[in-house]
């Protein structure tokens, strides 16, 4: 069994994010994508200085003044009902995660920044569950994409977590700071750009956590990569999907990921890998659960 935190780990506490700044960059951010065409509108040629829909389109579009959409995306979310937002997802074509995340940023809960301060505690009951699944790779991550607990089969695949400092057990320092990461995902970009659209969820339900905004300063600073896709503004969950790694010690994975959200605690998911049966990657997973938490040390020190 892997050594794990008790809770989710510490670190330097920044500043707030802007709530209104993100809101206002965000909603900039969808009209920008969207093109007249795209929402049945007529295309007159004329010259536009910024892409995209203009206010007053996507304003006609949802069926409010330009005045009232204008003090929307300049931040200013005060009073604002849930119909117009609504109206607003609806011209906007937003997806459900990005409907939600609007939401958060313009009718903030008062009581989310208590939440954000709380640490993150794993029952014991769940620590058990994780060392049973014997074979299967499966992690707990938190709010800031935090990583809490993990049985030995993970720690195979990913790292020994234990070995890390509890403030860098974090995919999102992992993928953006660690360089071996990058070699240990096949696709690396969507894997960064999964990230940041985890951790902009995160930003629009607790935009008073400061270690959230700690992480994305401390991001920002450090990767290039992070600022560029960070400026997409772009929200999306995946709940299951296929990821194709490189592991050092017996080559090239294709595993199929589930995530279950806890109903006790929403903001903590348990993460599971499987391999097709029969596949030559569930003789890999065979293999690299005989090597146990070594794996990942043993593959280290091979020849690249």
């Amino acid at each position: 069994m892997s050594e794990q935190p008790s809770q989710e780990p510490t670190g330097e506490v920044g500043r707030s994010l802007d709530r209104r700044a993100e809101l206002s960059e965000f909603l900039r951010s969808r009209r920008a994508r969207l093109k007249p065409e795209d929402v049945g509108l007529p295309d007159f040629g004329r010259h536009r200085r910024v892409p995209g829909l203009r206010r007053e389109e996507l304003a006609q579009l949802a069926g409010v003044s330009v005045a009232y959409y204008t003090r929307l995306e300049q931040g200013n979310g005060r009073n604002v009902s849930a119909e117009v937002l609504d109206a607003i997802a609806r011209a906007l074509r937003l997806t459900a995660a990005e409907h939600a995340h609007l939401t958060h940023l313009a009718k903030p809960k008062q009581h989310k920044k208590k939440q954000a301060a709380r640490p993150q505690q794993v029952r014991p009951a769940l620590r058990q569950l994780l060392d049973s699944m014997d074979g299967v790779p499966a992690y707990l991550t938190g709010r800031r994409s935090d990583i809490l607990a993990w049985n030995r089969m993970a720690a195979a695949i990913f790292g020994d977590w234990s070995e890390m400092p509890p403030q860098e057990r974090n995919w999102a320092r992992l993928v953006f700071l660690k360089p071996e990461y990058r070699d240990l995902f096949v696709d690396w970009e969507q894997k960064a750009i999964d990230i940041v659209c985890m951790l902009r969820m995160d930003a629009g339900c607790h935009p008073d956590d400061p270690r959230l905004s700690a992480l994305v300063g401390e991001l920002s600073v450090k990767s290039e990569d992070f600022r560029r896709l960070w400026a997409t503004h772009d929200v999306k969950e995946k709940s299951h999907g296929l990821k194709h790694l490189r592991h050092p010690l017996v080559g090239e994975l294709s595993l199929r990921f589930e995530s279950f959200r806890l109903l006790d605690d929403g903001e903590l998911a348990l993460i599971a890998y499987h391999a097709e049966p029969d596949s030559s990657s569930a003789e890999a997973l065979r293999l690299l659960a005989s090597w146990g938490t070594d794996a990942t040390r043993a593959g280290a020190a091979a020849p690249q």
